[in-house]
């Protein structure tokens, strides 16, 4: 699938000006993530069990 394909969204604690935030894009097999301030850079693609253990971490006190 082409990143330009991809369904991309930012996270709703992303500020209005839209500065210094990554951009997520899910699909069945993965998720993908990019920097929101140049799309054109390539972007990176994690499977779905790494991503949940990096949200797991993330979120942890």
């Amino acid at each position: 699938m082409k990143t330009s394909e991809l369904g991309w969204f930012k996270s709703s604690y992303s500020s209005a000006q839209g500065d210094d935030c990554v951009e997520v894009a899910l699909t069945e097999e993965a998720v993908h993530v990019r920097d929101s301030k140049d799309v054109t850079r390539p972007h990176f693609t994690f499977g779905c069990e790494e991503w949940a253990r990096f949200v797991l971490f993330a979120a942890r006190d």
